[in-house]
């Protein structure tokens, strides 16, 4: 295995994983305000699971976002 490959073919799916999440999460939060489900005041609970089968991995990371 060459190390450095792996460390910047971790990297790059992660920047992925985090630009592609950011999205998700405002457009989503953007459709409930919208349609009144949020307020805008709120903190929303958050959560992501990381799996990955091959290597034995699945690692659920769970958290809380304000929204004000």
């Amino acid at each position: 295995m060459n190390e450095d490959t792996f460390n910047m073919e971790i990297r790059k799916f992660l920047k992925t994983v985090g630009i592609s999440s950011q999205r998700e999460i405002e457009h989503a939060v953007v459709k409930a305000l919208e349609s009144g489900r949020l307020n805008g005041s709120e903190s929303i609970s958050v959560k992501m699971t990381l799996e990955a089968p091959a290597a034995g991995i699945s690692h659920c990371i769970e958290g809380t976002i304000a929204l004000e």
